[in-house]
């Protein structure tokens, strides 16, 4: 078999449902065949490395540690889903202060053991703060540190190609920006359907006020219909994005980045943008949208300020004007 690179990735949170999916999906793309599965439950991660050496994958080179040291020492790579999932009833936010302590160590470790890492993918809830508290705990330069955010854009799409009839991959421009949660801003003005504007497409307000409900509310609907939080997608999409930065195929769904000094005034966050990612990291432009969509993304962003503001007063993160002696790299 063929692979990407032969560089480690480790997969924090590997004996979860996210994390199992994710070393099967990394190990089917031939990503590499060197992946490390870390999680601190012995007994679960222990499970999934036995299948996946079940499952044969020629040249796979898997192993398993609940020890950091062992995980992180000689990573490249590293995508997390370590953080406790969401359950019925649950918002994403409902997670923060005990998900954000665990990115805090997550970044410790990175900085103490692996501090050339590559490139790094936080997907545990709410995922914008869990990633933007790794980083700072990191001392990683933003380019190199991204958070899943395309799940969003992706339910928007597939909503759209319900509606109309067509195959999910005749909608392009379907993108939801700034947080992961339900402030989410979802944008329809650049929206395409099989080449056609969405605004020529006779959509009315009611059944387009009806689209974005279920896509901001699209991670809950899973959690009714299957009993538990989203799985597949994420491990997906979350081994796409980290794919990309080993050189494979560029990720150009919206990816959460760092954002600060934009001339639209977003500072200090870790927020969805119009991003790219390749071999160098995380590139980001400025949305374009109406000035409704706009203001919505000024909505989110207010948001995500709010709660980086509880995890400073929490303590798991510095005051802003801090930050950079923890990172001087932000």
């Amino acid at each position: 078999m063929n692979y990407l690179t032969n560089d480690k990735l480790v997969i924090v949170g590997a004996g979860g449902m996210i994390g199992s999916n994710m070393v099967q999906t990394a190990l089917t793309l031939g990503l590499t065949p060197n992946i490390c599965l870390y999680d601190i439950f012995e007994p679960g991660v222990h499970g999934v490395y036995e299948e996946m050496c079940q499952c044969a994958f020629p040249g796979a080179n898997i192993s398993y540690t609940v020890d950091p040291e062992k995980a992180f020492t000689g990573a490249k790579y590293i995508i997390s889903s370590g953080g406790a999932p969401r359950k019925e009833g649950m918002t994403r936010e409902d997670l923060l202060k005990g998900n954000c302590k665990i990115a805090a160590e997550f970044g410790d470790n990175i900085k103490k053991y692996c501090p050339e890492v590559e490139h790094v993918v936080v997907i545990f809830n709410p995922a914008d703060v869990t990633a933007l508290t790794t980083l700072i705990h990191s001392g990683l330069k933003p380019n190199k540190l991204t958070s899943l955010a395309a799940l969003d854009s992706t339910r928007l799409q597939q909503a759209l190609a319900e509606e109309f009839g067509v195959q999910q991959d005749k909608v392009t421009g379907a993108h939801t920006y700034g947080g992961h949660g339900e402030q989410m801003a979802v944008f329809a003005s650049q929206v395409k359907v099989d080449g056609k504007p969405l605004s020529e497409m006779g959509l009315t307000d009611e059944k387009w006020s009806a689209i974005k409900l279920h896509t901001v509310q699209g991670g809950s609907n899973i959690i009714k219909l299957r009993g538990r939080s989203s799985f597949q997608s994420p491990a997906y999409c979350a081994v796409k994005m980290i794919q990309a930065a080993m050189g494979g195929e560029k990720f150009t769904l919206p990816a959460g980045c760092y954002v600060n000094n934009d001339k639209l005034g977003f500072k200090n966050v870790m927020m969805a943008m119009p991003t790219t990612i390749d071999k160098s990291g995380v590139h980001f432009v400025d949305p374009t949208g109406t000035k409704e969509e706009i203001a919505s993304l000024q909505t989110s962003y207010e948001h995500l300020c709010k709660m980086r503001d509880e995890i400073v007063s929490l303590g798991i993160v510095p005051a802003v004007s801090e930050w950079s002696k923890m990172n001087p790299n932000i």
